[in-house]
């Protein structure tokens, strides 16, 4: 019955975890267009809002002597994140449109062509943009925290890794950069994304606590408990964002935003575990996880790069 109710804790956290993030969408949509970012300049400062009930649970589970839920979080995440919104992006798309063949825009044309070879059409600047500079950044993961000599988070970690996202989003932005527009700000929506910050936060510390509970009442690690119950958990600001962009056609957008979000998981959120130094008690389960980590975007890569004609994922792909 205990479990039963902090279940119930933990959607309802969740929930709160995703409000809070909407609350934040509007104003970086305004700093979007405001900068005249394209779809993958902008996907990496959209992810800012997708990516913060992750980094919200991971400095409560630090502050609250939970290191290893947050370390088993930021794992599960990521292996789940990549495959689920692809997915996600793939069957909401596949819609066909009413209108007749003669009044279509080219763009729509392109769609339908996508729907009947079955494609997820993706502009191919991601992987450039967004996905190689997300594999550097698990490869600097790898090497501060696999080796033996460095084996664990150590607070010098935390800077390091601070450093890489800011290069992350810097070049994002730089090489993502577009046609400037001219936006209005409406202090309700400032409120509201201050409101939002506030729900993240009150999100992040019941997630983490209903965690503890659950782990300690079905009798696994919090290790486990990170990766199967709060990574996967985390990942519902990013399937509402996914279904609801790639819906309104912003196909790319909607689908690579996820990479970014991952990037900020491997650095943002790594910050305040690193500072507490915290160790790598199952070396096994976390190299095994951190390989199916960095296979993800591997594959990502691969099939967009060299799947063919068009970039994009296949059918077979998505199912694969």
């Amino acid at each position: 019955m205990t479990a039963c109710l902090w279940a119930l804790v933990l959607i309802i956290a969740a929930w709160g975890a995703h409000w809070g993030a909407e609350q934040l969408v509007r104003p970086l949509k305004n700093l979007r267009k405001q900068w005249g970012l394209t779809s993958s300049g902008g996907a990496a400062l959209l992810a800012i809002v997708t990516a913060s009930p992750e980094v919200g649970i991971n400095v409560t589970s630090a502050l609250t002597v939970n290191a290893e839920i947050g370390l088993g979080n930021l794992l599960g995440s990521n292996i789940i994140s990549i495959p689920l919104m692809v997915s996600i992006a793939y069957f909401v798309t596949r819609k066909t449109f009413k209108e007749k063949e003669s009044n279509l825009n080219s763009k729509t044309k392109d769609h339908q062509h996508h729907l009947k070879e079955h494609i997820l059409y993706l502009d191919q600047k991601t992987v450039t943009v967004l996905v190689l500079p997300y594999l550097g950044i698990l490869a600097l993961v790898a090497l501060l925290t696999i080796p033996a000599p460095w084996r664990g988070l150590q607070p010098l970690d935390a800077w390091i890794m601070l450093g890489a996202y800011i290069a992350f989003l810097a070049q994002a932005i730089f090489r993502g950069r577009g046609r400037k527009e001219k936006v209005e700000w409406n202090k309700k929506h400032i409120w509201l994304s201050v409101a939002g910050a506030g729900a993240i936060a009150v999100g992040a510390y019941f997630i983490v606590t209903a965690t503890e509970n659950m782990v300690a009442a079905f009798g696994i690690s919090k290790v486990i408990g990170g990766l199967f119950i709060t990574g996967i958990m985390s990942t519902a600001p990013e399937v509402f964002k996914t279904w609801s962009v790639s819906r309104s056609g912003q196909v790319t957008a909607g689908t690579t935003s996820v990479i970014a979000d991952n990037a900020i998981t491997m650095t943002v959120a790594f910050v305040s575990l690193a500072l507490e130094s915290v160790p790598i008690e199952n070396f096994q389960l976390y190299w095994v996880n951190f390989l199916f980590v960095a296979l993800m975007p591997a594959l990502y890569t691969a099939f967009v790069s060299w799947g063919g004609k068009e970039p994009g994922f296949k059918r077979w792909q998505v199912s694969f």
